[in-house]
């Protein structure tokens, strides 16, 4: 605990039988719980994790009451409920511990379910523990345990409701991340900033964070995108509930024996797809299903013109190609749907950074 707020610790693991000891065994002390989600994995580490029970210092942590039925209180006990249903939409799994105060939750996923998929269902059990502050560390040993109190305290002291690490901003960087990864990461940081609505966020892939237990009930769990895409969808839903956001600087760690899963070409089109619906996703939700905003018609309104802009701008080109003379009318009707969506999507943006600015605690 942290000045008595229960702090659990998600890790995501897929294979990861020679470093998830290296994760257990450099665990800060106030962690009450470790839940180390077993993402299927073919190797032996569920088995590796099971020699670690009883091994630790015990933790315990409040056991959950359930709703007492009274007259005034039938909307909280649809909503436990409804919380117990949750379950049925994620992989099928077993949670297996030792005992009441075990620090060590292991959670086998028996469908394969990818990162993002194993870390929402070890935030659905932390959600149902009422763990007041979950972090997520990677099962490879590729997050300084040295860093996590860092990560946590702006949950327990400012009431922050998302802290991310940003590896970006640490000197090293440019030196220590590879330069595809790097490079990648800045493209997606830039892309995830329009599409998140936290304008100031600037490592947007990595996955060292924390979430208050507010956060975590203010989102649907089930719906977090499953794979590589997860820290960037987390970030859209995170601004939809209207949730504040904090980053901290974090050293870049690689070669600590880990063996890396992920292939950036692969990863990045499914990406920027994924950003480009969930802009649309928020921008709906945000400001025209529970709040209406204008910067909702300028944002379309600016698509629009900038959409019937590019015929013109093509058949421009293809004259002028021709060495022919371009018809005027077709200049001026580029100039101004080009022209007028192009200041309708500055003042959009405009509008969307001074409404967010107060979510942004960085």
């Amino acid at each position: 605990m942290i000045n008595g707020k229960t702090i659990a610790v998600v890790v995501p693991a897929y294979n990861e039988e020679t470093q998830i000891g290296l994760v257990i065994e450099s665990m800060p002390d106030f962690v009450d719980r470790i839940v180390i989600v077993n993402d299927c994995s073919k190797d032996k580490t569920a088995e590796v994790v099971k020699t670690y029970f009883g091994k630790l210092n015990k933790a315990s942590i409040p056991e959950v009451e359930k709703v007492k039925k009274n007259l005034y209180n039938r909307a909280d006990l649809i909503l436990e409920e409804l919380n117990k249903k949750e379950l049925e939409y994620f992989a099928p799994s077993e949670v297996i511990t030792s005992e009441k105060d075990e620090k060590i939750v292991l959670i086998n996923l028996l469908k394969n379910s990818g990162v993002g998929g194993a870390i929402a269902r070890g935030y659905k059990w932390a959600k149902d523990n009422l763990i007041d502050c979950t972090a997520v560390m990677a099962g490879d040993g590729q997050m300084d345990p040295d860093e996590l109190e860092s990560i946590c305290l702006p949950v327990i002291e400012e009431n922050i409701d998302y802290v991310k690490g940003n590896r970006l901003s640490h000197k090293s960087a440019a030196f220590l991340i590879p330069k595809k990864r790097f490079i990648g990461n800045s493209i997606l940081s830039i892309l995830t900033k329009v599409a998140s609505g936290y304008w100031s966020v600037s490592d947007t892939q990595t996955g060292y964070t924390a979430i208050s237990l507010k956060a975590l009930q203010a989102i649907k769990l089930y719906k977090i995108y499953p794979r590589y895409g997860m820290p960037n969808d987390m970030l859209v839903k995170l601004n939809i509930a209207c949730c504040t956001l904090k980053e901290v600087p974090i050293k870049p760690i690689y070669n600590v024996g880990e063996q890396s899963k992920m292939k950036v070409r692969k990863i990045v089109l499914p990406i920027i797809w994924l950003l480009k619906k969930s802009f649309f996703q928020r921008i709906w939700n945000r400001y025209l299903i529970r709040d209406f905003h204008p910067l909702f018609i300028l944002y379309h309104f600016a698509f629009i013109l900038l959409g019937i802009s590019i015929p013109y701008g093509a058949k421009i080109i293809a004259v002028a190609i021709q060495g022919l003379t371009v018809n005027p009318l077709t200049a001026i009707a580029f100039m101004f749907s080009f022209i007028s969506g192009f200041q309708s999507l500055l003042f959009a943006m405009w509008m969307d950074i001074q409404n967010n600015d107060k979510l942004n605690k960085s």
